[in-house]
């Protein structure tokens, strides 16, 4: 099986990758404070069939931070022409979801497929009950330091169920704790689209997968359904018991709707 990986300079930056595996690309883009190996389990379900390609994004694990204006779709186009993949099924959880989206928007050729896992959507505004704690962690790092927003950070709802298996949490409080914070304490030049997602759903034209935790916070079950319902060529799966990380809480049951919707597909 193929595997090679390091650093890319492309789009202005270094972005740091790994690909494995053969056959039909599959780009998997993480959730933000995580990196690539919140896809561990997915990597060894499905390179076995197809070519596997996970990186961090701008910011996160070992990519560098933003240093001026950019795009994480951008960047991804720039990743995918290095590394000569011509198009690519598209996976993402959370903020990486809308990526994917932004994605499939920009370049409706190069994405062969959409798989949106308890994805965030550009332009849909948060509950009140979502928000607060997200501002408490920004409000946090500017004025007490990045650990301080990184335990509010965790402390947020949509992670309740992750930290409630203690093989989970051990990963993600891994991960969120060498995440840099730099989004904590520095104002983030990233160039969403305009007009944002949420009022071009209905312009996705790749075949569309919408994943999401049974257990997840009441916004992102919402955002699922919109997905599903407002996507021409989307269908929605419901991952029983879990919450905002599916595909580490749950990683059999998600690389099995993965690997079940591409396969149908391909056949």
């Amino acid at each position: 099986m193929r595997h090679d990986g390091g650093f890319a300079d492309v789009s202005g930056t270094r972005l740091f990758y790994e690909s494995v595996g053969d056959g039909p690309a599959l780009a998997l883009l993480h959730g933000f404070s995580l990196d690539t190996r919140m896809w561990d389990e997915q990597v060894a379900a499905l390179a076995p069939r197809r070519r596997v390609l996970r990186y961090d994004m701008r910011g996160f694990g070992r990519s560098a931070p933003p240093s001026a204006p950019y795009s994480h779709a951008e960047d991804l186009r720039a990743l995918l022409d290095h590394l000569g993949v011509e198009s690519a099924a598209v996976a993402g959880l959370s903020m990486g979801g809308n990526v994917a989206l932004e994605f499939a928007l920009s370049y409706p050729a190069r994405t062969s497929a959409l798989i949106l896992i308890d994805s965030m959507v550009g332009g849909i505004r948060w509950s009140p009950e979502v928000h607060a704690p997200m501002k408490a962690a920004w409000r946090a790092g500017r004025e007490q330091g990045i650990e301080a927003a990184r335990e509010l950070w965790l402390a947020h709802p949509f992670f309740a169920t992750a930290l409630r298996r203690p093989a989970v949490a051990q990963r993600l409080r891994q991960m969120v704790g060498d995440y840099s914070g730099w989004h904590f304490v520095n104002r983030d030049p990233e160039q969403s689209l305009e007009p944002p997602v949420a009022e071009r759903l209905e312009q996705i034209a790749a075949p569309t997968l919408v994943i999401v935790g049974e257990e997840d916070v009441s916004d992102f079950r919402a955002m699922a359904e919109l997905l599903a319902r407002r996507i021409p060529r989307a269908r929605l799966t419901t991952i029983p018991g879990a919450g905002h990380l599916a595909p580490l809480e749950a990683p059999a049951a998600v690389n099995e709707a993965i690997a079940g919707f591409l396969d149908s597909l391909e056949g």
